[in-house]
This record gives C-alpha cells, structure tokens and sequence, in this order.
C-alpha cells in the first residue's frame, strides 16, 4: 500500500493568501482606530452639551450680580448665560451689524455695540436679534442705540472664535463677536467677552429681540457615537468574513488529493 504524495516545492494555496490578509488587516485595523475615535469624539461632544445645559439651567434661576463681578477677569464657560447688570452709555458711532445669526429658530442679524460702563470701561453688548425679511439683504448701517444713559440686564457670553475675517468689522459688519479682535480697531480697550441684552431700560428704539439661550438637548451625538462603534464592528466582521470566503474558494479550486491504493 502507498500514498500519492504532494510534489516536492509545492506553495500551500493558503500560504499565498497570507499577504492579501495581512494587508487587509492594516486597512481594516486603521479603521477601526479611526471610527472609535470618532465614537469617542461624539461622546465628548455629549458630555460637553450636557455640561452647557447644566450651566444654562443653574443661571436661569441665579441671583442677577453686578458686572463688574464676572467681567474684568477670563470669561470662563461657567460664566456663560449668568445674569448681571450694567448702568452706562452707548458710544453711538461704534454699532456693527452681525450677521447670519439665528435665534428661536429664526435666521438674521444681532446688533452689537459698545457700553461705556458707570466705572469708565467699555463692554461690547448685543443689543439683540432681528429677522431678515426674506429676499433681503442684511442692513448696511446698524440701528442707533438708546440716548443717554440706560441700565441692562444681560446674559454673560465668551468670546466667540474664527479667522480674521469673521472677527473682525468690515465696514461695520462683522460675522462673530470676538472682543478681542474687536478691541484691536477701537481707540479705547475693551472688557473680554460680551453682554446679551435680556432687558433694558429705556426701551432700545430698535426693537430688537433678546437672544435665547440654547436648546436644552443633546442633539444626536449618542446616536452618532452608537454608529460610529457599529462601523467598528462591523469592519472587523468584514475581515474575518472576507478570510473565510478566501479560504473556501481555495479549497473549491485546490480540492484534496484522493487517496489511491497500489494494486
């Protein structure tokens, strides 16, 4: 009895197929780094909403504090949304035209302008929102401020962040509120951060709208960090499955050798 015997030199099928695996386990290995850390990015971002909510709910309740409590130092995102009071005058030639701003679902412009306070700093403060009607453009020259002195009640807000052209006024439009940027064209410094006009008194004759405070919801970012861990998972079945069908055409188109006997 004898056995039909593999040629000497004979290159296993599977053998050859090592290097199309190993290749496409790289790629499948990338993405499955780069879709948790997407997962994990969303989940950040959820955690970071719920942590504005959370300071949105605290200050709608809060003690309204003078101004000079929170500005003068680093507005921190704890200080978003808090309420203060300021007394002074607006600098009538300094009003800029924000636009592409939204606000209760409506899209339009704020008008910013700059508050010479009682203790002789200057505080950019929004003075409120406006509709852009529609098929219109934004207004070229903002609405003049209340004459003399007024007093507001205010909701603290940060700096907003951008490029250059975003922060700063272009022919008394702007697209963020950066004081910063801002302070760098005025002839006189300004306090860091921003006034949202919740109240004030005499009534602006613009009669703008105050600014909301945002939704308070966490958007869709689980549901997005679900998906993204799914890819994952999804992406590593992919390789394991593709392996297995490599393997069974193989074997479809290498069959065993049968074994025969010697009469």
């Amino acid at each position: 009895m004898s056995l039909l015997n593999k040629p000497m030199g004979m290159t296993s099928p599977t053998r050859r197929l090592w290097p199309r695996w190993l290749a496409l386990a790289a790629v499948v290995i990338g993405l499955v780094v780069a879709f948790v850390n997407l997962g994990n990015w969303q989940l950040s971002r959820l955690e970071q909403r719920r942590e504005r909510n959370e300071v949105v709910v605290e200050h709608e309740t809060s003690p309204i504090v003078d101004f000079a409590e929170v500005f003068g130092r680093p507005i921190v995102e704890a200080d978003q949304w808090q309420k203060v009071r300021v007394t002074g005058t607006f600098d009538a030639a300094r009003q800029y035209v924000v636009r592409y701003r939204s606000n209760a679902g409506a899209t339009g412009y704020e008008v910013l302008g700059v508050l010479q306070t009682s203790d002789g700093r200057h505080l950019l403060v929004s003075r409120g929102f406006a509709e852009r009607p529609a098929g219109q453009d934004f207004p070229r020259v903002a609405p003049p401020p209340p004459a003399g002195t007024v007093t507001i009640v205010g909701t603290v807000r940060r700096n907003e962040t951008g490029d250059g052209k975003a922060t700063i006024p272009d022919q008394g439009a702007i697209r963020l509120i950066n004081s910063v940027a801002i302070g760098t064209t005025l002839p006189y410094p300004v306090l860091e951060g921003y006034l949202g006009v919740v109240e004030i008194a005499p009534a602006d004759p613009a009669g703008l709208a105050p600014v909301e405070p945002p939704d308070l919801n966490e958007g869709n970012h689980f549901s997005y960090a679900l998906q993204w861990f799914s890819f994952s998972g999804l992406a590593a079945l992919g390789l394991v499955l593709m392996i297995r069908s490599d393997v069974k055409a193989k074997q479809r188109a290498n069959p065993a050798p049968v074994r025969e006997e010697a009469p």
